[in-house]
């Protein structure tokens, strides 16, 4: 076992050695962070992943606000445990703890570099147990596999799905325990990490495993009998896994169900060009299949068919498998059966590594059986040559491309070449020559792709700058400032990242995640909120009225990040402003319902804001709107509503499109504008009045919250000034003027009737209210799935919704309700408890049965000989 086990660790280890250099290579050539001044934070990376792994740093070092069930820092309170699983369920996640807090960005680096590392040793180990073959071949083709396209154009920016790139491997090494009875226990450990590190991935890695598995018993061809077994313990090790993995899991699923709906997509294939495109080195193109292996495992990959040296059922049996996975690939019921019947928003070749883990392993058949011949190799060259013609017609070859191909294949073929001579003629040196060439050009041609991926992702993606200076500032604001849980302190509307307060703190309204949830997105949208990635990055609202609902105490504001260069800089620093709002827990009277939903906000913003606080606080007034010419503009006539503002062109200084209304003297003027891009200003605002930043787009994936403006003139006349920056509409009602007097009598109303006292802990809430207090008590948080409350000593029951709010009615009308309790339950995860104890209790009996078969099963004779291994009929 010993002498078996050493060449594994070898080619292991020599996997490992390769990818990590070739990572990190390629990061120090596009002169990318950590190894240059270019960021890495591109897209979900800067948004999700990165502020999730703070957080995760923040609750392994007990500084978090919430727990593993609730999240109070995003959104209001969001569900955690399901964001835990989709985005920090790897084992890997777990070694942030180790970094400093301001080395957040190196964390998520390392934990990246050591996932792919960790996936190249994988296939290593993997190719030595499927077959024998040289040690320094293994290592090569696993660092292939782990720097695959997909791996370092789709999984290095978005770091959970590397753990199904690693479990692949793994996967397949469950599958051939389960074809030789071995190992049931690791298996099923094996099957329920991977689906526990990242499920989604996982899904995928399980049908390419369960793929590799009958195609080896295809070829073995075993009894019928003796198939199914297999069949049967790998179905069996698959399930157990699954099961124990099912309380995170079933979660998830559920979390998935509550969440904000993203856009319905049509599949569409990639043209067959931009398919082969990627096949080779350093292409790049957003929604192509990455399916890049190195020339050196392509190569090997189209000498299969070829080479004399392997079974002819073998090099049919695994061709064959290439192509039907490539085509399933393009084909849009297998594309949803890969996808798990969703097609998803961003890239759609998300199972790609599978595509190039099958390539690896056909490369291994390939070079196992003693390198090509010189027939094999002209044949795949020739296969290579066509299929480099017909990328040639894709634009995602570059011009720098065919210099990188020619050296690849250069340093391949004499590797491929060399190598065949020193195996006839037994040559160590020239064998020594092979592996340096071979090595070399995987080196090369990996570094330089990686290093084009980063430079285009960065060109066409939003990226975000890793932490520094404002980040640490935004954070020392929000430490001095923070009350919680008497009151939240909101990080601000000019935001750095989607996920703001996971990354510098206090507990806000901003929150980007998968699994956002439709009730938060909703209400939030309803009461003037603007939102990006189609509504599942909801984002702060700098407003009185929605602070005094959310009891919002103190709220940072930020200069627009200059990384960003969204809009000029304003010379402000990081201030913070407080306000008295009232507790988290607030009384409403008996006429208020405690299951009044969503249904009843209407188009303004404005009334539903009034509908939640109670009262009339906003004028909304008559509007004239004029384009940048005087005239009245347009209505518009797509699914924006509201008059068409024309986008100001740059040289325009004087004329500006205007808004003018007429308001009380003195109060506040808010402007909402989803669908307006560009900037606004109140006429006669002095530098220290706030300028109105607004962002949108079309089709809508982003639209701007409602801002403050300043105050209304003695005269009551105001006129807003717009400088868009591109074809943008003004609703109907866009302008509302709030009574500031008017709005601190509701608080101080609230302040008196609510709880007087309030305690948060995870999944907790625990409020003391006057007594006497009747009504509805109304706790400021978005009423998620899972909520379920009870006053005073009586039971738990589902929680009632006020407008999106959790909401509970007071025990009778004797006002003897003084204490509230509210507990989150995570859905889904009840269910899962049960079916993974079901399945640790399934476990733990098979083996218990197998052991005491083995008591009972005849001892062998102590005189007999030892008996040599048999190998399995595979």
């Amino acid at each position: 076992m010993k002498a078996i086990s050493r060449p594994r660790r070898a080619a292991a280890l020599l996997a490992a050695a390769l990818t990590i250099t070739a990572f990190c290579a390629a990061d120090l050539i596009a002169r990318s962070y950590p190894f240059g001044p270019r960021t890495r934070s591109v897209n979900d990376l800067g948004n999700q992943y990165v502020p999730f792994h703070a957080h995760l740093w923040d609750l392994l070092h007990g500084r978090a606000d919430g727990g593993l069930l609730v999240n109070w820092q995003s959104g209001y309170g969001s569900s955690f445990l399901p964001d835990l699983g989709t985005y920090l369920g790897s084992p890997f996640a777990l070694l942030v703890a180790v970094f400093p807090r301001d080395e957040i960005d190196l964390a998520v680096y390392a934990i990246t570099v050591l996932k792919t590392a960790a996936a190249a040793a994988a296939m290593a180990w993997l190719l030595l147990a499927l077959r024998p073959g040289r040690w320094w071949a293994a290592g090569l083709l696993g660092a292939s596999y782990a720097l695959c396209g997909w791996s370092v154009a789709d999984a290095s920016y978005n770091p959970m799905w590397l753990d199904g790139l690693v479990a692949l491997p793994l996967l397949c090494l469950v599958g051939e325990w389960a074809l030789a009875g071995r190992r049931r226990h690791l298996g099923v450990l094996i099957v329920a990490l991977a689906w526990i590190a990242n499920f989604y991935t996982a899904y995928m890695a399980t049908i390419g495993a369960a793929l590799v598995l009958l195609l080896r018993l295809l070829l073995a061809a075993p009894p019928r009998r003796q198939a199914l077994a297999a069949v049967g313990r790998a179905a069996l090790t698959v399930a157990l896994g699954v099961g124990l993995a099912a309380p995170l899991v079933t979660v998830i699923y559920f979390g998935t169900e509550h969440a904000y709906p993203g856009r319905v997509r049509q599949f569409a294939p990639v043209a067959s060009e931009d398919l082969l495109a990627r096949l080779l080195p350093t292409t790049y193109g957003f929604g192509s299949p990455a399916v890049y292996v190195g020339i050196t495992a392509l190569l090997l990959a189209l000498a299969l068919p070829f080479h004399r040296g392997v079974p002819a059922r073998v090099r049919t049996g695994w061709t064959l498998l290439v192509l039907v996975v490539t085509l399933s690939m393009q084909w849009e019921p297998t594309h949803l059966v890969w996808h798990a019947f969703t097609t998803p928003q961003g890239s759609p070749y998300r199972q790609a590594f599978v595509l190039c883990g099958l390539l690896v392993i056909a490369a291994w058949h390939t070079l196992s059986h003693g390198p090509p011949d010189r027939r094999a190799l002209a044949a795949a060259t020739g296969l290579l040559v066509l299929i480099t013609l017909g990328a040639s017609r894709s634009d995602l070859v570059r011009p720098f491309a065919w210099p990188v191909l020619l050296l690849a294949v250069a340093g391949t073929l004499g590797g491929l070449a060399l190598l065949g001579r020193a195996a006839a003629g037994q040559r160590s040196r020239l064998a020594g020559l092979a592996v340096v060439l071979l090595l070399g050009a995987q080196l090369g041609e990996t570094a330089a792709t990686s290093a084009v991926a980063t430079r285009l992702r960065l060109g066409h993606m939003d990226d975000y700058e890793p932490w520094g200076q404002r980040q640490q500032r935004q954070t020392d604001a929000i430490e001095q400032a923070d009350g919680w849980p008497r009151y939240r302190t909101d990080p601000g509307r000019e935001q750095t990242v989607g996920n703001d307060p996971m990354v510098v703190g206090g507990q806000g309204a901003q929150y980007y995640s998968s699994l956002t949830s439709d009730v938060l997105s909703r209400t939030l949208t309803a009461l003037g909120d603007g939102w990006t990635s189609r509504g599942r990055n909801v984002q702060s609202l700098d407003n009185a009225v929605t602070d005094a609902i959310f009891s919002v105490g103190a709220r940072v504001h930020s200069p627009p990040d200059p990384h960003q260069n969204w809009f000029p800089q304003d010379g402000h620093g990081v201030t913070v402003s407080r306000q008295d709002v009232p507790p988290l827990v607030t009384v409403r009277p008996a006429g208020a319902a405690a299951h009044a939903g969503l249904s009843a906000f209407g188009p303004s913003p404005y009334r539903n804001q009034e509908l939640l606080l109670g009262t009339r606080v906003y004028t909304v007034p008559r509007l004239t709107v004029r384009t940048s010419v005087g005239r009245v503009p347009s209505r518009s006539d797509d699914d924006r509503p509201g008059l068409r503002i024309g986008a100001l062109p740059a040289a325009t200084a004087v004329h500006k499109p205007t808004v003018t209304a007429r308001c009380p003297a003195g109060s506040e003027v808010y402007l909402w504008a989803p669908h307006l891009s560009g900037t606004a200003r109140l006429a006669g605002a002095t530098a220290q009045d706030p300028t109105g930043r607004f962002r949108s787009d079309h089709p809508v994936t982003k639209i701007a919250p409602m801002q403050r403006l300043g105050t209304v003139p003695a005269s009551g006349r105001l006129r807003i000034d717009l400088s868009p920056d591109k074809t943008s509409m003004i609703p109907d009602g866009a302008v509302g003027c709030l009574d500031t007097a008017r709005l601190h009598t509701v608080v101080e109303r609230f302040r008196s009737t609510g709880a007087t006292r309030v305690t948060v802990s995870d999944g907790t809430i625990r409020a003391e209210l006057p007594p006497g207090s009747r009504g509805t008590a109304v706790v400021a948080a978005p009423r998620i799935a899972g909520w379920r409350c009870a006053t005073g000593d009586g039971p738990e029951r589902p929680a009632g919704e006020y407008h999106g709010l959790i909401a509970v009615p007071l025990n009778g009308t004797d006002g003897t309700s003084t204490s509230l309790t509210c507990t989150f339950h995570p859905p889904g995860l009840r269910l899962g408890t049960a079916v993974g104890g079901a399945s640790l209790l399934t476990l733990a009996l098979l083996g218990t049965l197998t052991a005491v078969r083995r008591r009972r099963a005849p001892a062998p004779p102590t005189t007999a000989p030892s008996r040599e291994r048999v190998p399995t009929a595979l």
